[in-house]
């Protein structure tokens, strides 16, 4: 089959981001949407109960520590753009935390006219005096970066300072840090993200800063990281040449570049005296071949001089994967996934990697690593959940005691609620794990259902305030499916879905549908899907694949023209995810699935909800804009509702995000709830 023209496009001119003529068509598709949608008792009482959960005083801050303080920020009805802010930790202890502000968000915006959207902050170690801080405009992965000190909590006057663009910075020393930034022609890959590294000093012009590495146009990205670790002070810089791989250079102090010679799809990580290597495909080493998904140490200097002596700190079986790792001062933290469920256990070097278990959650629940300051100590910060269990934030040092620093309130009735996890049988007989929460029930009831199924991300079991109050207390279930693409079963399961396999992902998300309707869970019609970017993709797979199984579809934030995705924006960054569309070979298989080039006149569809962002600068909005005008063409039912700011997130603020959440309910509960 050969490649088609990318230009045969009735619908081009909707991919004109900010044109008068695609805003029109927006805005009219907006009020439409609003007009049917956002209206009556139960609408506003959904978008009213959202928002008490996102804006709720007592969820948890979550914190990381810098040095002896714990950062945080916060977004609330009084501060829907955020406050930056610190404290200690005898007062995040206590009933009554005393917060230091740094930087309150609303009001930098208020004064400059600007829409400011937090997108985060480095801080500089080990002196954590002066902190570089992002701002984006309207939630876009772009964002503008300024110089803050923590001290007198204002913008150094002078001080390093980037306009909006998609900019990698990292400090070095005192004056002296590491960028890779839009300098002009050159300076960005393809995919719109740094080509060219360089070691700026302040008061110098960024574009005269020498440059210590550049990466080819067609890779993904470059980077470069200072380990300022006492007794370890050493510099990386490298590479990204697709999405699945990486290459990574020791910089020496004279500038000479020693590459880290591990296997391209491998992650590597340098710890003080460590190398760890988790490979992605078997790496034969020596006399053995270790799987994919294992986890290996070797000592960094033995390792750059040749010695290949490695120590097997974990290795897969079909139900066990490991989801990633962190360090404290003495110890190494894994993070296992068995069924998808974690698992976090210790390991300790100098006791010949011997391992302990940490306490976790619930047995179909989640423990995740949320802070861990290596230069600190060996404390770390756990926080546990599940579906019906709200999050605890928990306190450790190892080999010491653990403590509950803060409880997270439950925003819904779980009472006669629980999780089961079944596994239905895909099309080639793989066993597909997906999660039910809910009542049990002899009868059918409502369902909402989601997946993800790509870049070998896991979908596991947390709390859910919104899901909780939006659907399961109005009787519904809801169901999470763990296809492969994702991160659930480590490197195979995704590679299994990868390209040429992509359809592996979309027969596992039909499977399960197939399943719940056998176990009398749910019936098509009584089945709501939703998901977004990588997720909307699969969702718009079901609807032009699969449209009998569901009752409702919501795309979210979506790719669906796979002809063009590679034109647009951070799409050609993905090739290594779905194939190269300017290939025949790999526009075979994108051709099969693509939902934009497979929708046809005369199917029965369910009803459809579309919703992105126009400030989406990694998923082009012209995605959700063409499919819908298409659907139009067609007279399909398409609703669609497109938020001005977001970018990727779909929303700028817990205002935004309630509306969008209150959308997604009303519509599924509309067509699939009665």
């Amino acid at each position: 089959m050969n490649s088609p023209d990318p230009l045969d496009d009735p619908y081009l001119w909707l991919e004109e981001v900010t044109g008068e003529e695609p805003l029109t068509w927006v805005r009219a598709r907006n009020a439409e949407t609003l007009a049917d949608l956002a209206v009556g008792d139960r609408f506003e009482e959904l978008r009213a109960q959202t928002l008490e959960v996102l804006d709720d005083s007592d969820r948890i801050p979550y914190v990381r520590r810098r040095g002896e303080l714990l950062y945080n920020f916060w977004q609330d009805a009084e501060r829907p753009r955020g406050l930056w802010r610190r404290t200690t930790l005898d007062s995040y202890r206590s009933a009554d935390t005393e917060w230091e502000h740094l930087l309150d968000v609303d009001a930098l915006g208020a004064a400059e006219g600007e829409n400011w959207v937090w997108a985060g902050a480095g801080v500089r170690r080990p002196d954590y005096a002066r902190a570089l801080v992002e701002l984006s405009r309207g939630g876009a992965d772009a964002a503008v970066v300024r110089e803050f000190d923590l001290e007198t909590k204002e913008f150094v006057s002078g001080g390093f300072t980037l306009p909006e663009a998609k900019t990698r910075v990292s400090w070095i020393d005192a004056d002296t840090i590491y960028v890779g930034t839009d300098t002009g022609p050159g300076s960005m890959t393809t995919s719109g993200y740094p080509r060219v590294i360089r070691e700026w000093r302040r008061g110098t012009p960024v574009a005269e800063a020498p440059v210590v590495f550049e990466a080819a146009e067609t890779d993904v990205s470059a980077y470069a990281w200072h380990d300022h670790t006492e007794g370890f002070v050493r510099d990386f810089v490298g590479c990204r040449p697709d999405f699945h791989t990486s290459r990574e250079y020791l910089r020496r102090p004279d500038g000479r570049l020693q590459l880290i010679d591990v296997p391209d799809d491998a992650e590597a990580d340098v710890h003080r005296e460590w190398l760890l290597v988790r490979p992605r495909s078997p790496w034969e080493l020596g006399d053995a071949t270790h799987p994919a998904g294992s986890l290996l140490a070797f000592r960094f200097d033995d390792y750059l001089a040749g010695d290949r002596t490695a120590t097997v700190l974990f290795s897969p079986t079909p139900s066990r994967s490991l989801s990633y790792h962190a360090w404290t001062r003495h110890h190494l933290i894994l993070v296992l996934l068995v069924d998808v469920a974690t698992r976090v256990e210790v390991l300790t070097p100098d006791q010949g990697w011997a391992r302990v278990t940490l306490p976790g959650g619930p047995d179909l629940g989640s423990t995740d690593v949320i802070g861990v300051d290596p230069d600190h100590g060996d404390e770390y910060l756990l926080d546990v959940s599940g579906y019906t269990q709200p999050p605890a934030l928990l306190r450790g040092e190892i080999d010491g005691g653990v403590e509950t620093l803060r409880q997270a309130p439950a925003f819904f009735e779980t009472t006669g609620m629980r999780t089961r996890q079944f596994f239905a049988e895909s099309d080639d007989g793989t066993r597909v794990p997906y999660f039910v929460v809910g009542a049990e029930s002899d009868r059918p009831a409502p369902t909402l259902m989601t997946g993800y199924g790509g870049f070998e991300i896991p979908l596991t079991p947390r709390y859910s305030g919104i899901v909780g109050r939006g659907w399961l207390a109005r009787g519904g279930n809801y169901v999470v499916a763990n296809v492969r693409g994702g991160g659930e079963y480590g490197p195979d399961w995704h590679t299994a879905a990868l390209g040429e396999h992509r359809e592996r992902a979309y027969q596992d998300f039909a499977a399960v549908a197939r399943d719940l309707a056998r176990r009398g869970i749910t019936t098509p019609a009584r089945l709501a899907v939703h998901g977004g970017s990588n997720g909307g993709l699969l969702m718009g797979v079901m609807l032009t694949r699969y449209p009998s199984l569901f009752g409702a579809i919501v795309i979210q934030v979506p790719l669906l023209d796979m002809r063009r995705y590679h034109l647009l924006l951070a799409g050609a960054s993905w090739m290594a995810e779905y194939g190269d569309p300017e290939s025949p070979r790999d526009w075979e298989w994108l051709a099969r699935y693509s939902p934009y080039q497979n929708l046809r006149r005369g199917v029965v569809l369910p009803p459809v909800l579309v919703t992105t962002s126009t400030r989406d600068d990694r998923v082009h909005p012209g995605h959700a804009r063409k499919m819908v005008a298409r659907m139009r063409e067609y007279g399909y039912p398409v609703s669609y509702y497109e938020n001005i700011e977001g970018g990727h997130g779909g929303a700028a603020d817990n205002a935004q995000r309630a509306f969008q959440w209150a959308l997604l309910h009303e519509f599924c509960w509309r067509h699939v709830g009665g």
